[in-house]
């Protein structure tokens, strides 16, 4: 955290929230704002109370609000949980990658709402938000905190889970001159899957000005599907450390700055977050001070070509295979326009001869052959995938994101049996 704040006495109470009531959620995040309440921290319920099985997996068949807003689940206890926060701080997102340890991601007030006003400017000014993602991650509470900015009331998913159709209904309910939302791409595939098949759904779908889609890369065949049915769509890049997208369809919102150093993308701007909770060491890798000026670092890889950014992968994804550099993310991208695809994770595993190699995990057969020769046409032998694990379902962090850890536990499994 910043210098400035650890002075004593420039502290404020910090309290956890339902995150499955959005609308207390809401209230909660409007004197947080403001600094007349405390700074939040939104969580879900205790893990014995939410249901179980895909929807703790999927953001698309996840519980858009609370399935008792009346009489909410008590909300998870943590004994860790800091009491207060320095003064600047109006809200902490927890934060669980594919990989390591749970981040507290600490954002003031001034961050939240700069990221807010830049991306209405962006979107060509305000309008009315439908809330279809969970308010414990940055994307959820952007929607929130976008509607306090413009003055306008969200629109809140009925409970239960994501239903496309549902979705459309919702739609119908907005009255404001603009209309937007935001999604993960597993939520925009079964939109544009019910909108082919129902002329209705479609209708209704395209009366929303913008539909962001974010929390990790949206395949091109499906933009390419989504651009098709006249669906106004913008892919967004951006974490809770940015206080979400900070760059939509690669151009960076106003005010922001990005660069590439060491091929790792660095965002600067007044959306960055004060740093992690609790978590000195965390934040002094994650965040520089150069010349008065924080830089983020991403941990992704990317370059800029005429102020457009590309994201390639993770730093952390980059393996060694036969004394040569390979970017697992790079791989995805390539095979995820081909057939039976769309979905799939590359992940690496050990080889006595290789060092490490690539390994597709998909949730349909395909043949390894012409699957590898197009790899090694785009980008070289040494990246030509090993095999094709096969699983009735790619497992999922909350966020939507792929369990890499899991999908690691999977293919080394099969290569076992």
């Amino acid at each position: 955290m910043r210098d400035e704040q650890r002075a004593v006495g420039c502290v404020r109470r910090l309290e956890a929230v339902d995150a499955g009531n959005p609308r207390m959620v809401l209230d909660a995040l409007r004197t947080a704002l403001s600094g007349d309440g405390p700074a939040i921290l939104p969580r879900p319920a205790a893990p014995a109370a939410r249901p179980t099985g895909p929807s703790q997996q999927d953001p698309a068949q996840q519980d858009t609000v609370h399935p008792d807003p009346v009489h909410p689940d008590p909300v998870h206890p943590d004994p860790g949980l800091p009491d207060s926060v320095p003064q600047r701080v109006a809200l902490a997102i927890e934060t669980s990658g594919s990989t390591g340890r749970p981040k507290r991601v600490a954002l003031s007030a001034d961050a939240l709402l700069s990221s807010a006003a830049a991306s209405e400017a962006a979107l060509g000014g305000p309008g009315q938000w439908l809330l279809a993602l969970p308010v414990h991650y940055i994307a959820g509470i952007n929607v929130l905190t976008r509607s306090l900015s413009a003055g306008t009331s969200p629109v809140v998913l009925p409970p239960g889970h994501f239903d496309a159709r549902r979705f459309a209904e919702a739609i119908e309910t907005m009255d404001a001159d603009q209309r937007f939302t935001a999604l993960v791409p597993a939520q925009l595939a079964r939109l544009i899957d019910a909108a082919e098949e129902d002329a209705g759904v479609l209708d209704r779908i395209r009366r929303l000005d913008r539909i962001l889609v974010g929390g990790q890369a949206a395949p091109a065949v499906l933009v390419e599907r989504a651009a098709g049915l006249g669906l106004g769509i913008s892919c967004t890049y951006g974490s809770s450390e940015t206080s979400g997208g900070c760059v939509y369809d690669g151009v960076p919102l106003s005010g922001v700055g990005l660069r590439v150093r060491d091929d790792q993308i660095e965002v600067t701007g007044p959306t960055l977050a004060e740093g992690y909770l609790g978590d000195p060491e965390r934040t002094a890798e994650a965040f520089l001070d150069e010349g008065g000026v924080r830089w983020y670092r991403t941990g992704d890889t990317g370059s800029i070509d005429d102020g457009v950014l590309r994201v390639i992968g993770r730093l952390d994804d980059v393996i060694v295979s036969g004394g040569e550099k390979v970017s697992l993310g790079m791989i995805e991208q390539c095979i995820r326009g081909l057939p039976g695809l769309g979905d799939a994770v590359v992940v690496a595993t050990d080889d006595e001869r290789w060092g490490q190699v690539p390994r597709v995990v998909a949730t349909r057969p395909v043949e390894l052959t012409p699957l590898r020769r197009a790899v090694t046409a785009a980008l070289g032998r040494a990246a030509a995938p090993a095999s094709i694990v096969v699983v009735e379902r790619i497992p999922r962090l909350p966020s939507g994101k792929p369990d890499r850890q899991a999908l690691g536990r999977l293919v080394a499994a099969s290569l076992q049996s």
